[in-house]
């Protein structure tokens, strides 16, 4: 059997005294589909937010794409996707101001963030 694409190890996330998401392990292989499902304030956003590496655990140990969420987050961040359910674009904002604000909010380089617009320039021009 392969490598998990995700694997927790009592991953943990506490903000103060209250245990927002407590000691969750499991492990994902490649091509399964798989859910949170949970009442409001379960920890599914928070959960998904660690593994994504926009938040910092608290506790515990998770590899994702093969990379230690603490040690390889710039890793995990070039290996996954991840599109929220609310996602929004501001109105006031063009493409471009949208892309370089979410871009900064998640610390992505402005080097690498000038190779995307080079890339969606090269798509466009192909269609």
């Amino acid at each position: 059997m392969s490598e998990p694409v995700i694997h927790t190890d009592k991953l943990t996330k506490r903000f103060g005294d209250f245990v927002v998401v407590d000691a969750l392990s499991l492990s994902i292989s490649g091509g399964e589909i798989f859910g949170f499902l949970g009442a409001s304030g379960a920890g599914k956003t928070t959960a998904i937010r660690m593994l994504t590496v926009l938040l910092v655990p608290t506790s515990g140990k998770a590899t994702v794409a093969g990379f230690d969420l603490y040690t390889g987050a710039e890793e995990v961040k070039r290996n996954i996707g991840y599109l929220s359910q609310s996602f929004s674009l501001y109105d006031d904002l063009t493409v471009r101001e949208n892309i370089r604000f979410f871009a900064g909010t998640h610390h992505f380089g402005v080097e690498s963030m000038n190779e995307v617009f080079i890339q969606l320039a090269r798509h466009n021009k192909t269609e």
